[in-house]
This record gives C-alpha cells, sequence and structure tokens, in this order.
C-alpha cells in the first residue's frame, strides 16, 4: 500500500478532528471524521442515533466502517472516542494503517468542550462533568493504551500535526 492510512483514536475533545485535517492537508490525504460519515449517512446527529437507535446499532454502524476505510489508502481518519476500542475496528483499520492515540489531561478536556458549543456531548450531561471524564478515561486506560500515545495538552493542534509528521518520516509503516 502506498500511502497507508492514519488512524487518529482517543478520548473526545483530544484534537483528532483538528490535527486530523491538518495531517491530511500536510500529507495531501482525504480527511475522514468517522462520527461525522456515519451522521451524514443517516441523516442524523450521533447523539440522536444513540436514542432513537441506540448504541448497539450506532456500534454496528461503525463496524461497517471500518471495514470499507481499510479497504482505501490516503486517508486520515479521525475516529469516535470508542472506536477503536472495539478489536475488530482496531483489527481491521491496522491493518492498513498507522493508529496514534492523541491524550489529553482531564481539564484540558472540559476546557476544549467548554468551549466547543456547537457539538453536544451527551457522556458529559450529568451533573459532575469532569468527574464523568476521568472515570471515562479511567475504563478506556488499556484500550488506549494498546496504541502509540501523543499528547496534546498544553500544544497547539500544529505542534502536534508537525510531531506526528516526525514520527511517521522516522519510522516507515510496516503495513501487512
Amino acid at each position: 500500500m502506498s500511502k497507508p492510512n492514519i488512524i487518529l483514536t482517543g478520548f473526545m475533545a483530544t484534537g483528532k478532528t483538528t490535527v486530523g485535517k491538518l495531517l491530511a492537508a500536510r500529507l495531501g490525504y482525504s480527511f475522514v471524521d468517522t462520527d461525522e460519515l456515519i451522521a451524514a449517512r443517516v441523516g442524523m446527529t450521533v447523539a440522536d442515533i444513540f436514542h432513537d437507535k441506540g448504541e448497539r446499532i450506532f456500534r454496528e454502524m461503525e463496524a461497517e466502517l471500518a471495514l470499507e476505510l481499510a479497504d482505501k489508502e490516503g486517508l486520515v481518519i479521525s475516529t469516535g472516542g470508542s472506536f477503536m476500542l472495539n478489536p475488530g475496528n482496531a483489527a481491521a483499520l491496522g491493518r492498513t494503517g498507522r493508529v496514534f492515540c492523541l491524550v489529553a489531561t482531564p481539564e484540558e478536556i472540559m476546557e476544549r468542550v467548554s468551549k466547543d458549543t456547537h457539538v453536544r456531548r451527551p457522556l458529559l450531561e450529568v451533573p459532575n462533568p469532569i468527574l464523568r471524564v476521568v472515570e471515562l478515561l479511567h475504563q478506556r486506560q488499556e484500550g488506549y493504551a494498546r496504541f502509540p500515545q501523543m499528547v496534546t495538552s498544553e500544544k497547539i493542534p500544529e505542534e502536534i500535526t508537525s510531531a506526528l509528521m516526525g514520527i511517521m518520516s522516522a519510522r516507515p509503516a510496516v503495513v501487512g
């Protein structure tokens, strides 16, 4: 595969979409946000899909999309926060691309979420959202730890993009 995909995973508000778009532009790749693509295809927001169709249906849509995207090349793929925690999704996308997990502190995640008012975050619609972030990060820690980590706290998106470019040019992707 001449243009292996780059897959960005991690918790919400760690910079996957912002960095993904910058990375795609620098590489001359196409950018795909899995949540946005599913929402566009269904004609509903992710929150509405969860509410109206249920989480199981949404996870099935993610699994189908993972298989579809694994057959393509030249993509920077920003995944939903749980997408790559599914072993089947991780195996499919990992087969044809390099996966990086973006991480940030709970405090920085909350700061970014509070600034991003156009996106509804159903998982954080609780009395104590920072506590919920800490709980979810703890639950997902083992799954996220399977992938190389890139800390995004206290960094601007361009710094993270440059760091990822450096990693990718230093070690060629081994695919297959």
